[in-house]
């Protein structure tokens, strides 16, 4: 099993999980929150379990950071909706590992489901199954180009202008690594955000 819940993206002085967004969990479940090897500038990554991040709350990160953040819902580790907002309020969304959210979502066309198919796994298996995945997944591709011209201009309100051009972006939108969380570093990286490093107190000499 892959992981499932949230990956929230911001930056902060002070440890990310100090937030208020933060304050009404309880303790124990506040220290079970995973922080990603931190990026220069105070930017971070934290780890949520499923149901511990609420729409509303990037709003308010943002408002309490003073600059842009996103959150990335995952599900399994196979797919993630990214959504991020800035200072100016702007907000987009983008959808990672588009063919597994595409066959995951005719799955879910039970109307286009052939009459009489009593057992549902025969279902994925019929040309009409195959044929509604890829009409989803033209669907999702045809968002692409403007998911990523939005995503660049977040990254230029979080102050990195001009550090990538669209297709690079719409490239690792279209992308697909073993793990969604490797797709989600790799737009933030390929965005402009400052690499990641291991923090000096994790470092052995």
């Amino acid at each position: 099993m892959g992981f499932s819940g949230d990956l929230i993206f911001g930056r902060s002085e002070c440890p990310l999980v100090e937030a208020p967004v933060f304050s009404g969990l309880r303790e124990e479940v506040r220290d079970g929150i995973h922080a990603w090897w931190p990026r220069p500038g105070g930017w971070q990554t934290l780890q949520l379990d499923y149901g511990l991040w609420e729409e509303a709350s990037l709003a308010a990160l943002v408002q309490w950071t003073g600059a842009a953040a996103c959150c990335a819902s995952v599900y399994d580790s196979d797919t993630a909706l990214v959504t991020g907002l800035g200072t100016d309020g702007r907000q987009w969304d983008a959808y990672l590992h588009l063919e597994l959210l595409a066959a995951s979502e005719a799955g879910d066309l039970w109307a286009e489901e052939p009459a009489g198919m009593g057992d549902m796994s025969v279902w994925v298996t019929t040309p009409a199954y195959a044929a509604a995945t890829r009409r989803k997944l033209a669907e999702l591709d045809a968002t692409v180009p403007a998911d990523a011209r939005a995503a660049l201009a977040w990254a230029a309100n979080a102050g990195f202008p001009g550090k990538a051009d669209p297709a690079s972006i719409e490239a690792v939108l279209r992308s697909h690594e073993v793990f969604v969380e490797e797709s989600f570093t790799a737009l933030l990286d390929r965005l402009g955000f400052p690499a990641a490093a291991e923090p000096a107190d994790h470092l052995t000499v």
